[in-house]
């Protein structure tokens, strides 16, 4: 039995989501660690969640919008993109300001950039199992802190978070590869 290319585009998109949403969700990890090496509050550190989910909500307007226009591939590549330059920007952070603004803001802002339009690129290529398929996708939001965090521990455990968050930057990077996967069903035109 050949697997359709539907469902291929459905398993890049819950890794998508799961890269995405590990690397804002797994702060609960380096904040002690961070907090110890830096100095600088764990309140403070934590408020750059509070910026992600914020400024998430507000991305998945602009990007939901931005994919109809420009198409799913373009709008999760910048986001794939953006997410590692963050996470790279974040590690090298010499000052909690510089630290909140680049996790706070930018990694807020690449999430928002996968969620919505990779949900609406798994509508368009199903008009059977639509909800499975949305599931799948939304799945790799609840897979994440089981996956992302536990790696990020073994490197700040092994490494420091510098180094953890940098090589996670680095992968949320290589994930940009993956967004060739993504696009519209044929009916629809190439996203």
């Amino acid at each position: 039995m050949q697997l359709s290319y539907r469902w291929v585009i459905i398993g890049a998109g819950a890794v998508m989501t799961c890269v995405a949403a590990g690397a804002m969700f797994s702060l609960a990890v380096f904040l002690q660690p961070m907090s110890l090496a830096t100095g600088w509050s764990r309140a403070g550190i934590s408020s750059a969640m509070t910026l992600n989910f914020l400024t998430m909500g507000i991305a998945g307007f602009v990007c939901g919008s931005l994919s109809d226009r420009f198409g799913v591939r373009i709008v999760v590549l910048c986001g794939a993109v953006l997410l590692g330059l963050a996470l790279v920007l974040a590690s090298q952070a010499t000052s909690l300001t510089q630290f909140q603004l680049s996790y706070g803001i930018l990694v807020g802002f690449s999430a928002g950039a996968f969620f919505a339009p990779l949900i609406a690129a798994a509508t368009g290529w199903f008009e059977t199992n639509r909800s499975l398929a949305v599931s799948l996708v939304s799945a790799g939001l609840g897979v994440a802190p089981i996956t992302v965090s536990p790696f990020a521990r073994w490197l700040i455990s092994t490494y420091d978070w510098r180094s953890a968050m940098l090589t996670i930057g680095i992968l949320a990077l290589g994930s940009a590869h993956s967004r060739r996967v993504i696009g519209a069903p044929a009916r629809q035109g190439t996203l």
